[in-house]
């Protein structure tokens, strides 16, 4: 009778733990949340006041035709509090070991940082520059509308340093590294400081370059993102309704010409690190910010863990950055503490 007790259980158990093993399993890492949300808020952003809880740990090296990148993606500068309301991740060590073109060369083709699956580039912190949400529209990744980080329609926690952690604790930014920026030296209305390489092994650069490509001892300016709002509004009924006002991606078109960025949002030119010239990218003032298309191949800045950007869920997002014709007045930027703007740059 016990054996028989026995084997009915231990049915029973095996039943329900397959029940409720195949719904996680079902559920899959970070599911997705279900956002309705339609208008662009200003965003509220964290006091960096918090020290990171490991040695940042950051090493690039050139060997044969790579840069071989090996990092713990720890900043060296103060964060914010994580977990926080937006975000429920714990900043942890990470273990980065990549490699990107040490001669990068343009593509034949232009190819959005979704392609890719990774993140955009690495900061000399060794931080991840990974612009990408994992927030869509009703929590249907095949939508087509994907919540822009830096809209404000979904909170998603970010720091002064414009960053937040994934859950596999990596620690990256969405926009502007202001604490890191500020360590490199950069200076408002001088030529900004490298501050990382794009995952195709291109320089980044962040707002201010020379006002002729040609000379980088030109005067110092404020190079413009070449992207726009859309007119109009959103298409609505089984999609997202309400004016294009930056809250998703797809708000965004570019316009060829509008600024003095490209699509990719860089230029080639001269700058003082390369003096005979190169590609370069640059963090824009306007969207998209943190750059989504790669002007040459992009090497996989994945750590090894497999992280996903953005959001909590931590999913790649599907799809490419908007593109568009026309002309049109830039999209507003988003500041912290519910300001209009962006932060001031550091000083």
């Amino acid at each position: 009778m016990f054996h028989s007790n026995a084997s009915s259980y231990r049915a029973v158990f095996l039943l329900l733990f397959a029940s409720v093993a195949g719904y996680v399993l079902a559920q899959g890492p970070g599911r997705a949340r279900k956002h309705t949300a339609t208008k662009s808020q200003a965003i509220h952003l964290l006091d960096a006041t918090e020290k990171p809880p490991a040695r940042s740990q950051a090493n690039f090296s050139v060997q044969g035709g790579n840069r071989k990148v090996q990092s713990n993606a720890i900043p060296e500068h103060l964060v914010g509090q994580f977990p926080n309301r937006g975000n429920p991740n714990s900043i942890a060590a990470q273990n980065l070991d990549v490699e990107i073109p040490a001669n990068p060369k343009p593509a034949g083709r232009i190819s959005s940082f979704h392609e890719s699956g990774g993140p955009f580039g690495i900061a000399l912190n060794g931080v991840l520059f990974d612009p990408g949400t994992a927030e869509f529209w009703q929590g249907d990744r095949g939508s087509g509308w994907n919540y822009e980080a830096l809209g404000g329609a979904v909170a998603l926690g970010l720091d002064s340093n414009y960053a937040h952690v994934q859950p596999t604790g990596s620690y990256h930014y969405h926009g502007h590294p202001t604490l890191l920026m500020k360590r490199l030296g950069f200076r408002e209305g001088e030529h900004s400081p490298q501050i990382g390489w794009a995952a195709d092994g291109f320089p980044i650069y962040a707002l201010y370059g020379a006002e002729d490509p040609k000379d980088s001892g030109s005067a110092a300016v404020e190079l413009k993102s070449s992207y726009r709002l859309k007119p109009g509004n959103r298409p609505g009924g089984n999609e997202p309704d309400g004016k294009y006002d930056g809250s998703f991606v797809q708000d965004y078109e570019y316009v060829a010409g509008l600024g003095d960025l490209d699509e990719c949002n860089g230029r080639f030119c001269k700058t003082p690190e390369f003096p005979d010239g190169t590609y370069a990218y640059f963090l824009s003032k306007d969207w998209p910010v943190v750059p989504r298309n790669f002007k040459g191949t992009p090497s996989s800045l994945r750590d090894r863990r497999g992280g996903g950007p953005g959001g909590p869920g931590g999913h790649p997002p599907g799809g490419r950055p908007p593109g568009g014709k026309g002309k049109g007045k830039g999209p507003p930027p988003r500041g912290p503490k519910g300001g209009k703007g962006p932060p001031p740059p550091p000083r």
